[in-house]
């Protein structure tokens, strides 16, 4: 029986050596849950499907490579969410990503940050949420909810940082107004 290597030790094996067996331990490792995130962008799924496979074909080929900075999940996302932009854009560039967003708004299943967000008691959160326009509440959501980073919500979104920016501050404006 093999030892479990470490993420850091298969994606060396897989840079250094092509090794096979180690990019399908990273894959078995990472896949679904990249699989997951992704879904929770867009409703397509099997654009989202192809974007996983890309992202791991990306590091298999050696097109995205590890700095061993930070943890592999986050690495992984960082790439997937670009390509997932890129899918986007490919197929009707805004158009396509306006259907999917409309579509994860509109679709019966209330996600769980839904379910969080109109649990929360103090003042009315969820609806000055609501009140949000689609635009700013997209910015709290990459900002906030999935915890990235100003230039990584920029590519995500498809928007310039200062965009980002600007559309963060007017959100949390208007969201302190509604409260207050």
């Amino acid at each position: 029986m093999s030892e479990t290597r470490s993420d850091g030790e298969l994606l060396r094996a897989v840079a250094a050596d092509a090794d096979r067996r180690a990019f399908e331990e990273l894959y078995r490792r990472y896949a679904p849950w990249l699989r997951a995130r992704l879904r929770g962008r867009c409703a397509d799924v099997s654009v989202v499907d192809d974007v996983v496979q890309e992202t791991f074909l990306a590091v298999w080929r050696g097109k995205a490579r590890y700095r061993e900075e930070g943890d592999v999940a986050g690495w992984l996302w960082r790439i997937g969410s670009r390509r997932l932009v890129d899918a986007l854009r490919g197929d009707g560039a805004r158009g396509r990503l306006r259907q999917a967003l409309a579509r994860l708004r509109h679709r019966d299943e209330v996600s769980a940050e839904e379910r969080v967000l109109a649990g929360v008691e103090h003042g009315d959160l969820a609806g000055a949420l609501v009140r949000l326009s689609p635009e700013l509440r997209a910015v709290l959501q990459a900002t906030v909810i999935d915890g990235l980073s100003t230039r990584e919500a920029a590519v995500l979104l498809g928007i310039p940082p200062g965009t980002v920016k600007t559309r963060a501050m007017r959100a949390r404006k208007q969201l302190r107004e509604a409260l207050a």
